[in-house]
């Protein structure tokens, strides 16, 4: 299957993160880093020569959505281990890649999701029409015990190879193979020295992680609620002007329109993340918004003013 390392989508999953959740997570700004880190490795790019050198065997589907894989390398020196988002995204992309424990999902869908990210791939459910890879009666790429290799491309070709695939005009390469449990148990025998070794080195490293992350305060950072002193301050709301009011305990993720803008009765101008979703805030009424007294990454509580809009008769 195509990867697409460290694709823009799972960039932009994990900043809306950093700005509505913790900007101080050990997991942020890259996620990557972070497993490069606590699996005691060198540079990242050992990470990547890992990932794309290893055959993932599925260990079951359904994971997040159907047919999801979970899969897990054969090789026990390639299996990445890592820690999980906490507290989880609220939003993942389609088809993207991640570990979390010692197992690799591939998202079949856009949601909340905890595993570190390492890029995008194609789709693993086709809901529209029967093709070669999604034959009548199976919707779902992949089966139990399906091997699973990985090779680079970039964020473009990913995109068109996404566009192809649902149509029938782009096909996996797929070999036949076989896996006997009895030559399994052999290889894991004769390279019982360097898997003990690989795993010894990833207890070293992850033990270091727990340890800075205390060092640094961050095992609670998550928690914890940074205020903004001017954000912070009661929100003064005009002489008649119209409040944009919050409903909710929540975090703002996204301002859709600037200060001095127009907006339109009804239109989204507000988008706040709660319990793993995307709550939109509508404009209360027609006019320009005045005044934004939530900077985005802020947390909210019901009652809170968003922000202000000025009708237009008042201008």
């Amino acid at each position: 299957l195509p990867l697409a390392w460290d694709d823009e989508e799972t960039q932009k999953a994990i900043q809306k993160y950093v700005t509505t959740v913790n900007p101080e997570a050990p997991w942020c700004p890259s996620n990557i880093e972070f497993i490069r880190r606590i699996n005691g490795l060198a540079t990242q790019e050992e990470v990547k020569e890992i990932l794309y050198g290893a055959s993932y065997l599925v260990m079951g589907l359904g994971d997040v959505y159907l047919g999801a894989p979970v899969a897990t390398p054969l090789d026990p020196r390639q299996r990445l281990v890592t820690t999980k988002y906490n507290p989880a995204r609220t939003w993942t992309p389609e088809n993207a890649v991640g570990i979390g424990g010692a197992y690799l999902c591939i998202y079949g869908m856009e949601g909340p999701g905890g595993y570190q990210f390492v890029g995008r791939t194609v789709q693993m459910w086709n809901r529209f029409r029967s093709t070669q890879s999604f034959p009548e009666g199976k919707p779902w790429l992949l089966n139990w015990f399906d091997q699973i290799r990985f090779y680079p491309v970039e964020d473009e070709e990913l995109k068109k190879i996404r566009e192809d695939f649902p149509q029938g005009r782009w096909h996996p390469h797929v070999e036949e193979t076989s896996l006997c449990l009895a030559d399994y148990l052999g290889f894991l025998r004769e390279n019982a020295a360097s898997i003990e070794e690989a795993k010894a080195r990833q207890a070293k490293a992850f033990e270091a992680e727990r340890l800075r992350w205390e060092t640094a305060g961050q095992s609670m950072a998550a928690l914890e609620v940074v205020e903004d002193d001017a954000a912070s301050q009661a929100a003064e709301v005009p002489e008649g002007w119209f409040a944009i009011e919050n409903g909710i305990p929540a975090s703002v993720w996204q301002w859709r329109v600037a200060e001095g803008e127009k907006v339109v009765a009804g239109q989204t101008v507000c988008v706040l993340e709660a319990m793993k979703m995307e709550i939109t805030v509508a404009a209360p009424q027609s006019g320009t918004l005045g005044r934004v007294f939530a900077r985005e990454g802020k947390a909210v509580l019901p009652g809170e003013v968003l922000g202000a809009i000025q009708a237009e008769e008042e201008k």
